[in-house]
């Protein structure tokens, strides 16, 4: 519904922004639960402790090319902020799992009790979160060295990782073609690229 100025009346935009939003939010509960429901059926069990190691080295680097390629994508949206959020909701629960499936092969010889994957996943958020129960620690110095390592890298993700994203928000709304107060970005908010 379009009025004689051309204009769409409020309660269409604010009823087409509340179907954006709930998209938005649906995806990012999609992914985040496809990722959790990837890392709880991985047969991480018949892996070696550095051939878990290796596999968290190469997802960080593969992770630094997923997030190189949201930025750009976040750049280009139609919506910049809405897809940021679907960003991050792939980014972080990725980031947070791939140590997990680590700290899960690394097991009870390096840890102060055995850890299902519950509680590995317990355990990394407790370290991302810098909250420290103190109830699962690292005992050995390989263990200590890899929570020391997602710690400095908890750090960078929340610091600069935070900045890039808002950033490339920011840049991509002042891509936006200038329009009119009432006026919206071209597209409906359903494509790929939002």
């Amino acid at each position: 519904m379009i009025d004689s100025a051309g204009r769409e009346p409020a309660a269409a935009r604010q009823a087409r922004w509340v179907r954006r939003v709930v998209l938005t939010v649906l995806r990012a509960l999609a992914s985040t639960t496809a990722l959790v429901g990837i890392y709880y059926l991985l047969p991480l069990d018949r892996t070696s402790i550095w051939g878990a190691v290796a596999m968290l080295g190469a997802g960080l680097l593969a992770l630094i090319g997923l997030i190189v390629l949201q930025v750009r994508s976040v750049i280009k949206a139609t919506y910049p902020a809405q897809r940021a959020v679907e960003a991050l909701a792939t980014s972080a629960p990725l980031f947070l799992l791939l140590f997990a499936g680590t700290y899960f092969v690394m097991g009870s010889e390096n840890f102060s009790e055995p850890m299902s994957r519950t509680d590995a996943l317990y355990f990394t958020v407790t370290v991302f979160a810098t909250v420290g129960f103190g109830d699962i620690v690292a005992t050995s110095e390989a263990a200590r060295a890899l929570v020391t390592g997602q710690m400095v890298a908890g750090i960078v993700v929340i610091g600069i990782g935070a900045r890039i994203i808002v950033d490339a928000v920011k840049y991509g709304r002042d891509q936006q073609p200038l329009q009119g107060s009432d006026a919206r970005p071209k597209g409906d908010g359903s494509s790929s690229s939002e």
